[in-house]
């Protein structure tokens, strides 16, 4: 089976001629690349009863590591199971047009943020609203940063309970096909991502 780290052995040197990567990026790539070698030591393990002994190489620890988060996202998913609701839930996906990647791409960090506040609160704000759920929602929100085609294509992914609790402590069932009109939720996610874009224009920045 071929893998991540595969790849980057054989054509990273053709990728990094060909395009431009950040600090980041380099840091990703090295780290994966030399993940369980012996570029980051080992560790040995010796046996108490029998005397075996095990040499078992470090790994990077890198969070883009294939190698290394595969036992750290089945911990994660298996905490979000525990804090779930016996409802049905539905799956809500807010991105942006690709018109604004160069804007997101050279302002990760308050463009990330920005597509969170603007999402969240388009959810919140909407299930309060007695025209559909009137109550309290909650939310479990990943940002992702790449489409499966691995280009450049951030969107949130939000898993969402089918209900929401009143002000009176009670569950109220949302409809069946979805808990709020996609249309609805577009519109207003829309209007929040530009009102706060405007808001913070003036930290925009902008390189090469």
């Amino acid at each position: 089976m071929i893998e991540l780290q595969d790849i980057f052995l054989k054509y990273e040197n053709a990728y990094r001629n060909k395009y431009r990567i950040s600090i980041y990026q380099d840091k990703a790539i090295t780290a994966i690349k030399n993940c369980r070698t012996n570029f980051y030591g080992a560790h040995i393990d010796v046996c108490e009863e029998c005397g075996n002994v095990e040499i078992s190489y470090n790994s990077c620890k890198n969070r883009h590591c294939p190698k290394c988060q595969t036992i750290s996202k089945e911990r994660w998913l298996d905490a979000r199971k525990d804090e779930l609701l016996p409802v049905k839930y539905f799956h809500a996906v807010f991105t942006v047009p690709d018109d604004l990647n160069p804007l997101i791409y050279q302002n990760k960090r308050l463009m990330y943020n920005l597509i969170f506040k603007a999402s969240s609160e388009t959810v919140k704000e909407l299930s309060e609203d007695k025209k559909y759920l009137g109550g309290q929602i909650g939310i479990t929100a990943i940002l992702h940063t790449w489409g499966q085609n691995l280009m450049f294509h951030p969107h949130v992914h939000m898993i969402i309970p089918g209900g929401a609790l009143t002000d009176t402590r009670r569950w109220q069932k949302s409809k069946e096909k979805f808990f709020i009109p996609v249309k609805v939720l577009s519109r207003k996610f829309r209007g929040k991502l530009l009102y706060y874009l405007k808001e913070d224009r003036d930290k925009l920045k902008f390189y090469g």
